[in-house]
């Protein structure tokens, strides 16, 4: 019979095969791997943490990935063709034909598609399953790495060059590009403000953009779940402080979390990226995208951290039409009229949102809040009771809570705003 006859090349193709299934199915299991995903893995022991180990280089991981699949692809059909060359020397043409379908057919089928079908429902136990021998594999490749590398880079540098970007971009340049590109007025004036917001994350701080120390709660490792059933987190993260002392070092992304252990929460946690109080939104987020990090610590002079800056604290700033740190930490509207001509205002709201609503020039002033400057006026703590002015503004402590915000009363006096 046929069969029995290539029986030896019909074995090394399904073998094969079963190599082609496991490189795809490893590329899609280890690259379709989530965050928590990732971070848990890397905290465990044994294939987990060999698998998280192997995306600490991407490229690497994926180079070794397609050369393996590839030759194991080339050897196939390599042995496919000599299958049917035999066939067709002995005169039967027809299965020779359909031999040689049926081969390409079969490669797709269960050496691509089914295994990566697979891999995508389950890839934390297919990571942690095949972690072991890819790993054995990538190493055997590491000799020949710079070779690949050098060829990726001369193709890059002779086929596909980098185009110079240009050193300046202006406002107009952007609105220009907004007003080609979308013919509906409504949203072009929307993209238009969030280009805007955007390129004014260059001129805002990070000071003036982070949640202050006092509106955020950390805990000390080792943590346990009991641990936050009698000091609940405050936010979407738990923020977690170096062991010897209440410096934010990592965190948790609660909305990431799909198992909380008893105990060392502190394990599903990540690092931290550190940002000094003057540098630009932009630059934060910058270095948060950079280093795949969702939270940021905001350390003053003396490299302690005076509040933290997640990459949603960035995004509302862009793409809220008028962003505020008191609606989304407080749950309340930073400037809230309460009569005619007086407002209360939260401590929290930034003197630039301050100056914009009013329409009044900024005074000068170290501060960058309403709490800032009230302290600076006074130069010292705020109480209740206190007043002071600051430029066109009347200033009367409400509320001066040692820990919480601040909340003052707001006049005008001597402008239209004030009389009416």
């Amino acid at each position: 019979m046929l069969i029995l006859e290539y029986s030896p090349w019909l074995a090394a193709m399904a073998a094969l095969l079963v190599c082609s299934a496991f490189f795809s199915a490893s590329e899609a299991a280890l690259f379709y791997l989530r965050r928590a995903d990732r971070r848990q893995m890397a905290a465990g022991s044994g294939a987990p943490r060999i698998a998280a180990a192997l995306l600490d280089d991407p490229d690497r991981l994926l180079t070794a990935v397609l050369f393996w699949n590839l030759a194991v692809n080339l050897l196939y059909f390599a042995l496919a063709s000599i299958v049917g060359l035999l066939l067709g020397r002995e005169g039967h043409t027809v299965a020779a034909g359909a031999f040689a379908f049926g081969a390409l057919f079969t490669v797709i089928l269960f050496g691509e598609m089914l295994p990566k079908s697979l891999a995508v429902l389950q890839p934390r136990a297919l990571a942690t399953l095949l972690a072991v021998p890819l790993a054995v594999m990538v190493r055997l490749l590491d000799p020949l790495l710079p070779a690949f590398r050098l060829a990726n880079l001369l193709t890059q540098r002779l086929l596909w060059p980098r185009f110079q970007s240009e050193p300046y971009l202006q406002i107009r340049d952007l609105e220009r590009a907004v007003q080609l590109s979308v013919s509906d007025v409504a949203q072009a004036e929307q993209e238009h403000r969030v280009l805007e917001s955007i390129v004014r994350l260059s001129e805002i701080r990070a000071d003036e953009l982070m949640r202050p120390r006092t509106q955020f709660t950390s805990y000390r490792p080792p943590i346990a779940l009991a641990d936050l059933k009698t000091r609940a987190p405050v936010g979407d993260y738990l923020l977690v402080t170096e062991p010897d002392s209440d410096e934010v070092a990592a965190a948790i992304p609660w909305d990431e979390v799909w198992q909380v252990p008893d105990d060392h929460l502190e394990r599903l946690a990540e690092p931290v990226v550190y940002v000094p109080w003057s540098a630009s939104g932009a630059d934060a987020l910058e270095l948060i995208r950079r280093q795949d990090r969702q939270v940021a610590a905001v350390v003053n002079e003396l490299g302690e951290t005076i509040g933290i800056l997640t990459s949603d604290d960035i995004l509302d700033t862009i793409f809220s039409g008028a962003p505020s740190r008191s609606e989304r930490l407080l749950r309340r509207a930073p400037i809230r009229e309460a009569g005619a001509g007086v407002w209360h205002v939260t401590g929290m709201t930034g003197l630039r949102r301050l100056t914009r609503q009013f329409r009044v020039e900024r005074p000068p002033s170290k501060g960058v809040t309403v709490a800032g400057v009230v302290q600076e006026v006074l130069e010292r703590l705020p109480q209740a009771g206190d007043e002071c002015d600051w430029g066109p503004f009347h200033f009367k402590v409400l509320d001066a809570p040692r820990r919480g915000q601040l909340l003052v009363e707001l006049t005008l006096p001597g402008t239209a705003e004030g009389k009416r």
